[in-house]
């Protein structure tokens, strides 16, 4: 029997019409003529979902007791004994009542598959097991209910039913997805815009490595070796020496330019395992490769460039990255083209990235004025000139030689002076001179084959010949000299320019200068170690203790070198170095004096605080206080002339205005010990319900003015009850006062994950987002000017307490207008034990 298939609509969340297009393409194979049956979906009271029921047959569901509770599930045997050619069966992932034949819905679409039925199912992307992990890190909540991804990858063919995150919100605004009272809640939560654009990107790239992979299979079975360049997939190939770290960034960088692109890391190791590597730094590397979200690889092969193009061609492998050979040229030139010219030649279709890095010569380093003019490898080569170009230009013009031949023979061997003098420098070419005296006084001159010189003006011939040799070579070295000395002089200019740079660009000047004389001096590590022992930047190889250059960058620092030739520094290097450090120096007193102006900052904004208490202590403070003082005064002057009800009106004017002083001097106490640190905190397991009542009471609200909506089944909060009811307080007087009038406040209360949301909703006129943070500021009242409100500590308070209680307190926009605030607090049975904490 042929198994049937499975067809699988992916969601990135709920809501998003997943169920609604099963059914939807359940009419349309009906009106085709096929058998489908709805075997199971769940509607969860959505009018549009259940209309589309209406019509298709339906395998009636089998009642489970469990625990007391009857439930319904799927009936596996009736559908099989119904066998029809299509079966419909929503949420995949889930788990069945106990006692049901199979743990997991899937198990049972299995059973289906087995019997030839064809399955038409809906899964969310957070119910895909290798997500589950990357789910919980985006919403903070752990999927109980998944399914295996080989399950969902076996369906043929698997689509996704996608709609824009603004656009599922406004369908939850709506009513078209939860209840009424589960939507404030679940727009604050779960379906965050951030969320739910992380859950439909998550979902699309799931879907495209799915495509991917049938995209591999295809070709494999079709045979076809050529790239399709889908998309864009890098390889960087890796030596394990130091530029590795310079080519992955490089591809990570490329990568991140195009959208779902990947990055693979490719390490070849020769099949006698003679080629070695660096372990630690292929470790290194490889860590740095899956930091970047990319993968790492490791493939055998004796021929380097031909494994590098086939492993890219074995993963459809767009662009290539290879770093510049580290060979000098002389080695080039004797063991033939490098592995990146090979990879060129043979990539075909794929691009090829020749990275140049620090190895291959690219790092800044001042170039040396002390010692010869030319490198030790050039006079060598001018050595090898004199050797070689002496004998062969001997045999050739003993071959040629006649009586009047001797000017041409002494001009030849004067040019192959100046040849070597070009090439060595000087000490090269006073060695061709002398030789090539030697060799005309031997060869050319008379008596031939002596060094006897029978005429005195031969012999001052060959003197001049030689002096000439010898100024030529001179010339040439101090050419080079010069263009040396120049080449210095533009790398000491961009030096300085990069130092000065540095220090305007202000932000990482320090990190940037140390690096840069790293560099510039040749040195293997630096470090900048403040007087307090303290290292403020370092670069490089860690310095040694043992022996290493130390140079005073003002009394507050020490600029510390090592390498190989940090001992070894000439004068003008000095003169630079010295330079650097002036101008680290300076650096150090501009971070300085940027600490120094944000502590002003700081004093300045603690003065504005200060200056707002005290304006609003000389007006709040003294109208209640004036109040108390002018009743007592009746009091004391009239005597017993008062009659009673002029006495109680008076005692009642002066307790009302006290009771309004010391509450005004208990909130100003307590931002100062919140502002202080020293704010006393008792947690212990708190009943939100309860909370929220005893809110209600003491502002004497009644129903007309609050509407409450509380989940029963939500476990006690970690909290103070004492600071938690002034918290409620604080936020439900304050969303009376700006409701319309006739409109409620809305208290819910939900659970998400570990924590506790208690949501005081009303539908006033709201404050902008962007103003959302000065709420929380002290002696703000936001478009408020009816100073009998109060000092404007309320809602300042009530963040300072919230914290207290390792909680938060978050203003969001209430859905059609007003502001909402969310009390989040944690979950007892999540949090710590029963204690007094002091925050």
């Amino acid at each position: 029997m042929k198994r049937g298939r499975l067809r699988v609509l992916l969601g990135a969340a709920p809501g998003v019409g997943k169920t609604y297009e099963m059914l939807e393409e359940g009419r349309r194979l009906q009106d085709a003529g096929v058998d489908v049956v709805v075997a199971i979906v769940e509607t969860h009271g959505r009018a549009a979902t259940a209309a589309m029921i209406a019509g298709l047959p339906i395998v009636a569901r089998r009642r489970i007791e469990h625990r007391g509770v009857t439930l319904d599930e799927m009936d596996l045997d009736a559908v099989l004994a119904r066998a029809p050619r299509v079966a419909l069966v929503d949420e995949l992932a889930h788990t069945n009542v106990g006692g049901s034949r199979n743990e997991k819905r899937w198990q049972d679409v299995e059973e289906l598959r087995d019997a030839g039925i064809d399955v038409i199912t809906t899964v969310n992307v957070q119910h895909i097991e290798s997500l589950g992990d990357v789910v919980e890190q985006i919403t903070g909540v752990a999927q109980r209910e998944t399914v295996p991804d080989a399950v969902v990858r076996s369906a043929d063919p698997i689509e996704l039913v996608d709609l824009a995150p603004p656009s599922l919100r406004d369908r939850l605004a709506a009513g078209l997805v939860y209840p009424a009272e589960r939507i404030d809640a679940a727009l604050s939560n779960y379906f965050r815009l951030g969320n739910l654009t992380a859950l439909r990107e998550l979902a699309l790239l799931w879907l495209a490595d799915e495509v991917d992979s049938a995209l591999q299979d295809y070709r494999a079975e079709h045979g076809i070796r050529g790239t399709w360049q889908a998309r864009e997939r890098v390889v960087v190939a890796l030596t394990g020496g130091p530029e590795g770290e310079t080519l992955i960034r490089r591809g990570a960088r490329i990568v991140d330019r195009s959208a779902g692109g990947e990055l693979l890391a490719v390490h070849v190791s020769g099949q006698d395992g003679l080629r070695t590597a660096d372990p630690a730094a292929l470790a290194a590397q490889r860590a740095l490769v899956e930091s970047l979200g990319g993968s790492y690889h490791q493939v055998v092969g004796d021929d380097i460039p031909a494994a590098l193009v086939e492993f890219a061609r074995s993963v459809n492998a767009s662009q290539l990255v290879v770093g510049v050979s580290r060979r000098g040229r002389l080695a080039a030139a004797l063991s033939g083209p490098g592995i990146g010219a090979t990879v060129i030649r043979e990539s075909g279709d794929i691009d090829v990235h020749v990275v140049t890095h620090a190895a291959a010569g690219g790092r800044f380093t001042l170039p040396r004025v002390a010692g010869g003019a030319l490198s030790v490898r050039r006079r060598i080569l001018g050595f090898v000139v004199a050797l070689t170009g002496g004998p062969l230009l001997t045999w050739l013009l003993v071959a040629l030689r006649s009586p009047e031949s001797i000017t041409s023979d002494v001009l030849a061997y004067q040019l192959l002076v100046v040849v070597v003098a070009l090439v060595g420098g000087l000490w090269p070419a006073v060695f061709a001179a002398v030789m090539s005296g030697v060799t005309l006084d031997f060869f050319f001159v008379a008596p031939l084959y002596t060094v006897t010189v029978s005429d005195p003006l031969h012999a001052w011939a060959l003197i001049l010949y030689v002096v000439i040799a010898l100024l030529v070579s001179v010339i040439v070295d101090r050419a080079a000299r010069g263009t040396r000395a120049a080449r210095r002089a533009a790398a000491e200019a961009e030096l300085l320019a990069a130092v000065a740079g540095s220090v305007l660009r202000g932000d990482g000047s320090i990190p940037a200068l140390v690096a840069r004389a790293r560099e510039a001096f040749g040195m293997s590590g630096a470090r900048l170690v403040a007087s307090d022992g303290t290292v403020v930047a370092a670069d490089g190889e860690p310095v040694r203790d043992d022996r290493h250059l130390r140079v005073d960058v003002g009394p507050q620092a020490v600029l510390e070198l090592h390498g190989s030739e940090s001992e070894q520094l000439d004068g003008s290097e000095r003169r630079l170095l010295d330079v650097v450090v002036a101008q680290l120096a300076a650096a150090l007193e501009q971070a300085d004096l940027q600490r120094a102006a944000s502590s002003a900052s700081v004093l300045a904004e603690t003065d504005r605080v200060r200056s707002a208490l005290l304006s609003a202590a000389s007006h709040d403070l003294r109208r209640p206080l004036a109040a108390a003082v002018a009743a007592l005064g009746g009091l004391r002057a009239a005597g017993p002339a008062l009659d009673d009800a002029d006495r109680d009106e008076l005692l009642a004017t002066a307790d009302e205005s006290l009771g309004t002083l010391t509450s005004l001097v208990t909130d100003l106490l307590d931002v100062s010990r919140i502002e202080a640190g020293a704010l006393a905190v008792a947690l212990r397991p708190v009943d939100t319900a309860e909370a929220v009542l005893a809110a209600v009471d003491e502002l004497g609200l009644g129903p007309g003015a609050v509407e409450l909506a509380m989940d029963e089944a939500i476990e006690p909060v970690l909290a103070d009850p004492v600071l938690l009811q002034r918290v409620l307080v604080n936020v439900l007087a304050n969303a009376h006062r700006h409701s319309p009038p006739g409109t409620p406040v809305r208290i819910s209360t939900s659970s998400l994950g570990e924590r506790a949301q208690i949501r005081v909703i009303d539908h006033g006129p709201g404050i902008p987002a962007e103003r959302h943070g000065d709420v929380f500021a002290p002696f703000q009242r936001l478009g408020d000017t009816d100073n009998t409100t109060g000092l404007g500590l309320g809602l300042a308070l009530s963040k300072g307490f919230t914290e207290g209680m390792q909680g938060q307190l978050v203003p969001e926009q209430t859905p059609g207008g007003g502001l909402t605030m969310v009390i989040e607090l944690p979950l007892a049975s999540s949090a710590a034990p029963e204690g007094r904490i002091e925050g």
